[in-house]
């Protein structure tokens, strides 16, 4: 995958809203802290709208495809943030001239959720490593000094954040891969589509999910497992599981569901829609290893040249 150059003091950011509808004072102290990092940050046009019928969408879906692929293709914007989450992205993910975006090179991409539709675009139509983490408009980056200084040093300082440290082994071992995934049920949803990666082989996938039951993330997972999207998959990350019921129910799923993969795998370990959420550089190779102690993440290379 293609990697963007870091940013600087003065890079200039677009804030986008592929999804949902954004609030717009949440919107406001979020852009607020990225101008305190000396960022020049632009608001697409269509980021505060919402859609005549559908109260769920940020806008139609043209005008969120075009503000996406417009942000992209501006060459003086260096890097496209998501404003937040929601549903939406697989509406407007067709609508995008993906060859137009491969062609404008690799820029900085963030977002997380439902954004997971669009990292799986970025990797396959565009060639691009991208960023998992934290949106602009959504709490947990805002309430959350830990969130913004790891995403700030990401973005700023890559090689000081090669390595992830947390949580612990729900399977003990060691692997290499490519690091790739998001939300559970995006990616279950997104299979078969001419966006998604036919394969997670070769590959440590991160997954996470909010507000599902456990019967519905077993059946996640086993529409993964049956269509073979996870055969040779090296090692698999677990992030967090707000609303998704008592953990031991959820890990249980987990556990039943991934443990006749063979390889390791780790849990509890901080991305997604958890406190304090570390932002992960998908698209890049790493080693995972996992002990009944710690499991550690230690990327090949920073996620910005």
């Amino acid at each position: 995958m293609r990697r963007a150059p870091r940013l600087a003091p003065g890079a200039r950011v677009a804030v986008v809203a592929p999804s949902g509808p954004v609030p717009e004072d949440l919107l406001q102290a979020g852009l607020d802290i990225l101008r305190g990092w000396g960022l020049e940050v632009t608001v697409a046009p269509h980021v505060l709208a919402g859609h005549r019928e559908f109260g769920y969408l940020a806008g139609s879906d043209a005008d969120r495809a075009a503000d996406l692929q417009n942000a992209w293709c501006d060459p003086a914007v260096d890097a496209v943030f998501c404003a937040r989450g929601g549903y939406g992205a697989q509406r407007m993910v067709d609508l995008v001239d993906w060859a137009a975006v491969r062609a404008a090179g690799p820029k900085v991409f963030l977002g997380y959720s439902d954004i997971t539709a669009l990292h799986e675009a970025f990797a396959v139509r565009a060639g691009v490593a991208t960023l998992h983490g934290p949106m602009v408009a959504v709490r947990d980056f805002i309430k959350t000094p830990a969130t913004q200084e790891h995403l700030r040093a990401t973005l700023f300082e890559p090689e000081s954040v090669l390595t992830h440290e947390a949580g612990r082994a729900l399977i003990p071992g060691r692997a290499r891969g490519v690091v790739l995934g998001g939300c559970l049920s995006l990616l279950s949803s997104d299979l078969g589509t001419p966006h998604a990666r036919p394969s997670a082989g070769g590959g440590l996938l991160c997954i996470e999910d909010v507000d599902e039951e456990d019967y519905r993330l077993d059946r996640c997972l086993t529409q993964l497992l049956r269509s073979g999207w996870l055969e040779g998959v090296r090692g698999v990350l677990l992030g967090s599981w707000v609303d998704c019921g008592p953990y031991r129910d959820v890990r249980a799923v987990l556990r039943d569901r991934l443990s006749d993969l063979g390889v390791p795998v780790a849990e509890e370990f901080g991305f997604g829609h958890a406190d304090a959420p570390r932002t992960l550089p998908f698209g890049l190779p790493a080693t995972l290893t996992t002990d009944a102690n710690r499991s550690t993440l230690r990327y090949e290379v920073p996620a910005l040249r």
